[in-house]
């Protein structure tokens, strides 16, 4: 694991973008595509702004897979994370290979088809955030290190939620879905390579238990230190 500081999130955001950048090019000339997981959240802004104005990559040569979405959350809904993605990614880039959750549609079958899609070739790189109780995805604590389940249907934790709500997503906590779909721990452990953009103070505590404490399942995004 390499972990680079920088003094704010725009710089943070632009680094992250020229990494990402080569490592897109780099999958594409060695084999004709790049494939990527996808993270959300108000964490990603900077980064995806920097990336989509990045000159040189082949956008319709990326195949895009979502991270997670919120059961029961139609894709209009300002807190959506296809919403999101095709606002702040798809979009501005012209990419036209990706696959959603739909959190809202027939949650099982639509867990079989993204999942069968995913486990067909090697992810190049994962883009993933850490949450403020250190969740990795929606993989809140404690995570499960275990499964070799590609997605998973899980409950959200009240931290979790709440930081929803700081983020203006949501107006209050009643309205956060209490279920989603999150990829597994294994699944984005997997990804050739992990990018994991975590930029402002209220995550420090939760960058610091994941990178210095123990790699447990109580600090989720801990499990990245293990990654090859």
């Amino acid at each position: 694991m390499v972990i680079k500081i920088y003094e704010d999130k725009t710089a943070l955001g632009r680094a992250a973008a020229e990494q990402a950048a080569v490592s897109l090019c780099k999958a594409i000339q060695e084999s004709g595509q790049a494939r990527i997981i996808a993270a959300t959240g108000a964490s990603q802004f900077e980064f995806l702004d920097a990336l989509t104005a990045m000159p040189g990559i082949d956008w319709p040569r990326v195949e895009m897979f979502h991270l997670d979405e919120y059961v029961g959350l139609p894709a209009s809904h300002p807190a959506s994370f296809r919403k999101y993605l095709l606002e702040r990614l798809i979009q501005k880039t012209g990419m036209s290979k990706y696959h959603f959750l739909e959190g809202d549609g027939d949650v099982p079958k639509v867990v079989r088809r993204v999942a069968a899609q995913l486990m067909a070739a090697p992810i190049d790189v994962a883009f993933v955030g850490i949450g403020e109780n250190g969740h990795l995805a929606f993989n809140d604590p404690p995570a499960d290190f275990q499964t070799e389940e590609p997605y998973l249907l899980v409950d959200l934790d009240e931290a979790c939620r709440r930081q929803q709500v700081g983020e203006s997503w949501f107006a209050d906590l009643s309205e956060v879905p209490k279920r989603a779909i999150s990829m597994s721990v294994r699944q984005i452990l997997k990804s050739k390579e992990i990018l994991a953009v975590v930029p402002e103070a209220r995550k420090a505590q939760a960058v610091k238990s994941c990178f210095e404490g123990e790699v447990s399942p109580l600090a989720p995004a801990s499990i990245l230190r293990t990654h090859a």
